[in-house]
């Protein structure tokens, strides 16, 4: 096997170099090193951080810890990292510690309810929430503990008896509970709906334990949507980010203060939403990261003496990267972790006044120096109703504007994902120009950083205006004496394999290869098999079998892509992973099956272990590999 993935790895270099000597290649994607932010020390003065590598021919992934100034110098390498961060799960006092484990509280297994048949394999449901991303609900419960550090008191589950979760699922970590101040009372982060109720709501609430008395509250009662990442400041106040309403995953995220009592919106008169925020060290104002323009910058706002004087955000940050997470402040410098589409995630200093970057780690910069960077422009495009539309447009390393390059439109997915300076180990523009390929990536109708309204759009027409702005995207690039019209693709996942679908049977005849990995072929199968029912009522309107919903009718039938499919006539590269129960596999198998029935050019890539992402280091691999040939074989070789 091992040397079976060498072979690959060593094709896929050698193909690379005959197109591009200076390009990245998959593998080294794959094996870049990856930085990510432990925390600051107690003084603020250092930053602790991992760096993991991945070996793909050994299938195995290490790591190392640093520290290093944040006035910069040269990071040092240490062995454990309890050294030099406080432990925020530790109670002010030091006798209580929190973590959160799975608690067996309802009976789901056929040896749940019959033990007699031990090798029984099959379970029992009578409600909805029966899977949730990529997994089986069991019949456990995430649920937060407090243990004694010294004694032997006994171990108390705060949410004792509850068929709730915190951590909230999939992706909840240690930042969805902590202690207040005091030490007497703990914050934690839970939806509290069962069932039915859970799958079509996002009812998340903030409640507070009181120790002394086992008494729970919920502070956050009055909204009807999302109230996540609770977190004091060093004088003791709390904030949190909150979404107004109930079943919209993509409302807008602003921060949410008490005032005398009442909970005041830091960021209401401000036109974006909030991706994630730190406390100033004073406790005066608060940092945040957000979406804005096709790119990701830092803001700061002020925390007012009163309701009504709220004011507006300021940008501190700004160029053409991503400020992708807020580390902590040292005096007047933050500390973040940035990139763009040429460099995955490094940290760096920010001077809090002038908004000056300095790199602090250099994990990747050897090897981004050895190789030739692609060039990334912003290109206006005007979309059929008269907007302007920014697109992201990604050249070879060695472009050349006398000759023609094969060009792929990148549809995003999310729907309301951004489009910014991102850097993905599986939609690597970096990598795909490299490749020989232009890529133009519109911030079509639907994404964050353009303002509410433009985010909000998509909503309940997926298959209208935006499906219009990629056109508008294609087709004005197109004009370009280096654009080879004949030789045009369009590539994406999740929504973007939705948008892939769609666009197939109404592209007339724009383009000669689609790729859709874990994309929706036909809402009506979707809807009955998803597990966020939330979703699909919010943006599709509702239920197929609703049929005085205009809204969901119109979804289910003109925006349904398996409703246009008799009119696909272009080859087709279908991608599907087996664990994913947010698009889950019939439709991939729907849309494979319809495309060989027809006689239509088409393969099936089925990774059986992979949800909604490729995980799998030597399936990535694969992935690049298919992905790259499909496109060689069916947008011709590229001859340069």
């Amino acid at each position: 096997m091992i040397k079976k993935i060498v072979s690959i790895t060593l094709f896929m270099t050698l193909t690379l170099v005959s197109i591009s000597q200076q390009g990245i290649t998959p593998t080294q994607l794959i094996e870049l090193s990856r930085v990510s932010a432990m925390g600051m020390t107690e003084d603020n003065s250092q930053v602790v951080y991992r760096v993991s590598k991945v070996d793909v021919a050994s299938n195995s992934r290490s790591s190392k810890m640093f520290i290093v100034d944040v006035d910069g110098g040269r990071p040092m390498e240490i062995k454990d990292a309890e050294n030099y961060l406080i432990d925020d799960l530790i109670s002010p006092d030091g006798s209580k510690r929190l973590y959160h484990t799975d608690v067996k509280l309802t009976k789901i297994s056929g040896s749940d309810h019959y033990p007699e048949l031990k090798e029984s394999n099959m379970m029992i449901y009578d409600q909805l929430n029966y899977r949730h991303w990529d997994s089986w609900e069991d019949g456990t419960y995430s649920h937060v503990l407090m243990v004694p550090t010294k004694t032997r008191e006994k171990t108390i589950d705060i949410m004792e008896g509850e068929l709730y979760e915190c951590p909230q699922a999939p992706f909840g970590g240690t930042e969805d509970y902590l202690w207040c101040p005091d030490g007497k009372k703990i914050l934690y982060v839970s939806k509290k709906k069962f069932g039915t109720e859970y799958a079509t709501s996002t009812n998340t609430d903030i409640y507070e334990f009181n120790i002394e008395t086992s008494v729970t509250r919920n502070i956050t009662e009055y909204n009807l949507g999302y109230d996540t990442q609770p977190a004091f400041s060093s004088k003791g106040r709390l904030a949190w980010l909150q979404m107004k309403r109930d079943g919209y995953e993509s409302d807008k995220n602003d921060i949410i203060i008490f005032i005398d009592e009442k909970p005041v919106n830091l960021t209401a008169l401000w036109d974006g939403t909030v991706n994630g925020f730190k406390w100033s060290n004073g406790g005066k104002s608060i940092y945040f990261n957000a979406p804005v323009n096709g790119t990701a910058h830092l803001f700061v706002v002020d925390l007012p003496k009163s309701a009504d004087k709220v004011t507006l955000p300021r940008q501190i940050t700004d160029g053409q990267f991503d400020v992708r997470g807020i580390v902590g402040q040292s005096k007047n410098t933050m500390v973040v972790a940035r990139g763009d589409m040429n460099h995955a995630t490094e940290l760096y200093t920010v001077d809090l006044k002038s908004g000056e970057m300095k790199q602090l780690t250099f994990a990747n910069t050897d090897f981004y120096n050895s190789i030739t960077l692609s060039k990334i422009e912003r290109r206006m495009v005007k979309t059929t109703d008269g907007k302007d539309m920014l697109s992201w447009v990604i050249y070879p390393p060695d472009f050349d504007s006398t000759k023609k390059y094969p060009t792929l439109l990148y549809c995003q997915g999310g729907p309301q994902g951004a489009l910014s300076q991102f850097y993905s180990y599986r939609w690597n523009f970096q990598l795909i120009a490299a490749n020989g390929y232009i890529v133009i990536a519109p911030n079509r109708r639907g994404m964050p950083g353009h303002g509410v309204e433009w985010n909000e759009q998509i909503s309940k027409d997926y298959g209208g205006q935006n499906m219009e702005d990629y056109l508008s995207a294609i087709d004005d690039i197109s004009k370009e004496s280096y654009v080879d019209r004949d030789r045009l693709g369009c590539i994406g996942a999740s929504y973007g394999g939705y948008s892939a679908f769609y666009l197939a049977g109404i592209h007339n005849k724009r383009f000669k290869t689609f790729v859709s990995h874990d994309g929706i072929f036909n809402w009506r199968s979707m809807y009955g098999t998803t597990e966020e029912m939330f979703f699909v009522n919010w943006d599709l309107g509702g239920a197929y079998w609703d049929e005085d919903n205009a809204a969901a009718q119109k979804s289910h039938t003109i925006f349904n892509p398996i409703e246009h499919v008799g009119k696909w006539d272009t080859p087709m590269l279908i991608i599907q992973g087996g664990k994913d129960y947010r698009v889950p596999i019939g439709q991939g198998l729907e849309a494979f099956q319809a495309a060989q029935l027809q006689g239509i050019r088409s393969k099936l890539l089925y990774f059986p272990e992979e949800n909604h992402w490729v995980l799998g280091n030597q399936n990535s691999l694969i992935w690049h590999t298919e992905f790259y040939k499909w496109l060689g074989e069916t947008l011709a070789p590229i001859d340069r």
